[in-house]
């Protein structure tokens, strides 16, 4: 049933029907059996859905549904005849009468590690993840009970929003907190009792829902992980629509290749060396004191330099305009991320997903397009449309933080598809509404991947175990107060670097391989 609490948001108590018990025994969280068979979860009531499947899958059986023309690749394969035997549940949530939320949830059939492990999607993604990193499949290889949603919907697109706000809503937050609802259910139905602990992993749109969750639902997750989190969901889209916009419009002003090498190598010489190493990636971009007019022709273009038009596209790439309204700034990208992108700015991932914001939830209009946009009066018609549905912006983490919850957080400072501007942005304002930073720093870290890219890759070390790092942090106690990320060039470890919390850097020591984690400190600039 659901009931409302005094700060107006809804609270959830699941209601567990009788299922048949056939063996009950005393054992450890890591040898923790199922008590109920895996079939009888079939008969399973739900309070806001119902139970579509639950099949016993052999270890090593299970092959994910696959779109025409798709196909497993030779990782995903290995991945999947590598997995344990486990009990998989599909339900089908409706918590408003045009609510079809898919969910997955899928049970060691021997040595439950008692926790439950649940993913975040991308983009505007309507499918589970059921294979490679932050998946079903990852979480049940390390023997949790693992979940996933569809959030409501089939496709990468955002055309499912239009004509249905409910869908919206969905989509926003609700698919993931009835996922939680429902999985925590299934797994006491399973296994005798619920997940002693729960952790969220998500990044990208699984950040921003990772935000979602710790901000609503502060109940929901012991842990969560929110890497690159896009929680300002309309500013993202605003700001790379704004560069697709006016490169649109100025084709003399767009950059080849060439150029924006051009611009990687000028920022390098600028900024690389300041942390005390010269490595190809600018440890500290938002300090980063770059001026692309240095590359400003100062006759014809003879292709080693910028003309006066592509110095304007650089400098608004590398601009936080505000929301004219609220005054908020709509971060742009960095100095350091030059070496991703693309011929119209940000990702083409950035792009598309913003027309789909535009045309489906703030116009609804399937055939509106960048040429309109206007960002004074769009970046607030945005935001005024989404009302906090999807934007994930409230900095009060504090009934998140009073109940124990811990937050990981990670951005690549390379990012050229969610600003890493919006992490450090959003993370001074929790400060702000907290009042404590030290309070923060024991419920909140945010750390920054100088050289990552989109959720990994790139130049700087970018691999690192976020998920033992949250289980230390809930279980143990242990806060991390530095992250060893490790880079692989050919399948070998090349560098290894510690990633410090926000807002310290990683500094050289002096003495030392540059590429040994152990000869860097981290200390505030």
């Amino acid at each position: 049933m659901e009931t409302r609490r005094p700060d107006g948001l809804w609270m959830f108590t699941a209601v567990v029907a009788f299922v048949p018990i056939v063996a009950v025994v005393a054992l450890g969280p890591d040898q923790a059996a199922p008590v109920a068979s895996c079939d009888v979860l079939a008969s399973l009531a739900l309070p806001n859905g119902t139970i579509t499947g639950a099949e016993a899958i052999e270890a090593g059986a299970f092959v994910p549904p696959m779109r025409p023309g798709r196909s497993m690749s030779a990782g995903q394969r290995r991945q999947f005849e590598a997995l344990p035997a486990f009990c998989r549940v599909t339900a089908t949530l409706t918590p408003s009468s045009d609510s079809e939320i898919k969910v997955e949830v899928w049970m060691p059939a021997t040595g439950w590690n008692g926790k439950m492990h649940a993913v975040g999607n991308g983009a505007f993604t309507g499918s589970h993840r059921y294979g490679s990193a932050r998946s079903l499949a990852s979480g049940l290889e390390r023997g949790y009970a693992t979940a996933s949603t569809d959030t409501g919907h089939e496709g990468g697109s955002a055309s499912f929003a239009l004509g249905h706000p409910e869908k919206v809503i969905d989509f926003g937050w609700r698919a993931v907190h009835e996922m939680t609802v429902t999985a925590k259910q299934v797994i006491a139905a399973f296994y005798g009792s619920g997940p002693e602990y729960s952790y969220w992993y998500g990044c990208s749109a699984g950040g921003r829902q990772a935000m979602m969750e710790a901000q609503r639902f502060p109940g929901d997750y012991d842990g969560i992980i929110a890497g690159a989190p896009g929680n300002d969901w309309t500013g993202r889209a605003a700001g790379s629509l704004r560069i697709a916009n006016y490169l649109g419009a100025h084709e003399d002003a767009g950059l080849s290749a060439a150029k924006v090498e051009l611009v990687r190598m000028a920022v390098l010489e600028a900024c690389d060396a300041a942390d005390g190493v010269i490595d190809k990636v600018v440890g500290d971009p938002e300090r980063c004191d770059f001026d692309p007019a240095v590359l400003q022709c100062s006759g014809a273009d003879n292709g080693s330099c910028l003309t006066a038009a592509q110095v304007n596209t650089v400098k608004m790439l590398y601009s936080s305009p505000e929301n004219p309204k609220t005054g908020r700034a709509i971060t742009g990208v960095l100095p350091g991320s030059e070496s991703n992108w693309t011929d119209l700015g940000w990702t083409r991932s950035a792009r598309a997903s913003g027309l789909d914001q535009y045309r489906y939830l703030v116009y609804g209009d399937p055939e509106w397009t960048v040429d309109r946009f206007d960002f004074g009066t769009d970046i607030v018609r945005a935001e005024e449309t989404d009302g906090g549905t999807l934007n994930a912006l409230d900095p009060d983490l504090r009934p998140f933080f009073d109940r124990g919850g811990k937050l990981l957080a990670y951005h690549g400072w390379s990012d050229a598809q969610i600003s890493p501007a919006n992490a450090t942005q959003y993370y001074h304002r929790v400060v702000e509404a907290v009042g404590d930073e030290q309070a923060v720093r024991e419920s909140y870290r945010l750390f920054m991947a100088p050289g990552m890219g989109h959720c990994g890759g790139g130049e700087g070390p970018n691999s690192f175990d976020a998920l033992t790092l949250i289980e230390e942090w809930v279980e143990q106690g242990r806060a991390p107060d530095r992250i060893v990320a490790s880079r692989s060039r050919g399948g070998v470890v090349d560098r290894t670097r510690p990633l410090c919390p926000y807002p310290q850097l990683a500094v050289y020591t002096g003495s030392g391989s540059t590429d040994a984690a152990e000869n860097f400190v981290c200390r505030l600039p």
